[in-house]
């Protein structure tokens, strides 16, 4: 059955561009509230310490989504499903869907509304930059999805050679600085390209209004093939562009007054997100049947589509590294390649300022079991 293709105002990308925009915001109220120390309060991510040898009660906590409940959720359903979170000490992990037109991740936990929230880099370092106390302590995706995804039936994009002349079809906002940080970080010059503003509809590729359509490899190409077409994708990540995603983001107060929480928050994460990759199929069930059914913007998400996003998403989550470090583990290699990528893209920033793995590395430490060898696959997804 073939994909229904989520209306342009509703791409999760449009998350990104509100979360360039609604950065500005950050200078204000929400920034303050977090400054004086509100964060820490008892409401949504409190937790009840625990005493040496006593059980972990973390109560309730909330986790902010980055777009509607669908595949890209996986982990998090089985940690639900198989009681990971209240193995870890939580009486319920609420998970809370974004969508078009919600506010940031970022904004989402300063006001206390979340305790961790998924994002990525490019939507996180703005808010620090204007001084918002926040960290990067994980992630899921090891690469960003983000590509140029061109059609063998019209012009192939396949290299970074072929990109030089072509038009681009690319969404206003932050897919336009993404963009252009990908040909800055190649030595490409704006005016060596026509750059096209565009929706997220994938009809004017196909219709031959521009050459390559910027893409989320684990959605777009998916949504070609459904339509008969034999997509070529350019992925950014492998091509001058290293940037993670699905990064687990919280207040430097929760690393400081609830680390054991984010802890075993961080266990059941990995616990979930191991049986995720190792079974997209039941990872589409959970997504279409149960955690996301109606979440498609009042339809039901279709689970051979989701099955083969899954497929898909996996190929951004696996990698070598991870099999020597663990799931959400980030190299130092990763982490100085994440940083010259925001660069490119116009923002700079050390990395101390934006990641602090040192929680992952206890929980690996004190949970060697955690760490899995996955079959990593073979068709890379960029």
């Amino acid at each position: 059955m073939p994909a229904t293709r989520i209306p342009a105002a509703f791409d999760r990308r449009t998350l990104l561009r509100t979360g360039l925009a609604g950065a500005g915001v950050l200078g204000g109220g929400l920034l303050l509230s977090a400054c004086s120390g509100n964060s820490g309060s008892s409401t949504p991510g409190s937790s009840a310490g625990t005493s040496s040898g006593a059980a972990a009660d973390f109560g309730t906590i909330a986790l902010q989504l980055s777009w509607i409940k669908n595949i890209e959720f996986a982990g998090e359903y089985f940690a639900t499903e198989n009681g990971y979170y209240e193995d870890a000490g939580f009486s319920e992990v609420t998970l809370l869907a974004g969508g078009s037109g919600s506010t940031t991740a970022e904004e989402i936990i300063i006001s206390g509304k979340a305790l961790v929230g998924l994002s990525a880099p490019i939507g996180t370092v703005p808010s620090v930059l204007q001084g918002a106390p926040l960290k990067i302590i994980g992630t899921t995706y090891q690469k960003n999805p983000f590509c140029l995804m061109s059609l063998e039936e019209g012009t192939p994009i396949r290299t970074i050679a072929d990109v030089k002349g072509k038009r681009l079809g690319v969404q206003a906002g932050a897919n336009q600085t993404i963009a252009k940080g990908f040909l800055k970080a190649n030595g490409i010059a704006e005016s060596d390209v026509t750059i096209v503003t565009t929706g997220f509809d994938i009809a004017p590729l196909v219709s031959g209004k521009y050459d390559a359509h910027m893409s989320y490899i684990t959605n777009e190409p998916i949504l070609a093939e459904a339509e008969g077409k034999k997509p070529v994708v350019l992925g950014f990540a492998d091509n001058g562009l290293p940037f993670v995603a699905e990064t687990f983001t919280v207040l430097q107060s929760t690393i400081d007054s609830k680390r054991d929480l984010l802890k075993a928050f961080l266990k059941a994460e990995i616990q979930g997100w191991t049986d995720a990759v190792k079974d997209p199929a039941k990872s589409a069930e959970l997504a279409a049947n149960k955690y996301g059914k109606g979440a498609n913007f009042g339809k039901d998400l279709d689970v051979e589509e989701q099955t083969k996003e899954a497929e898909a998403q996996n190929g951004l989550i696996l990698t070598e590294d991870v099999n020597a470090n663990g799931l959400f583990t980030m190299t130092d290699e990763l982490i100085k390649e994440n940083i010259t990528s925001l660069a490119a893209m116009g923002y700079t920033i050390t990395a101390d300022k934006l990641f602090d793995l040192s929680l992952l590395e206890e929980v690996y430490k004190e949970n060697p079991d955690l760490k899995t060898t996955f079959d990593i696959p073979t068709a890379s997804a960029s």
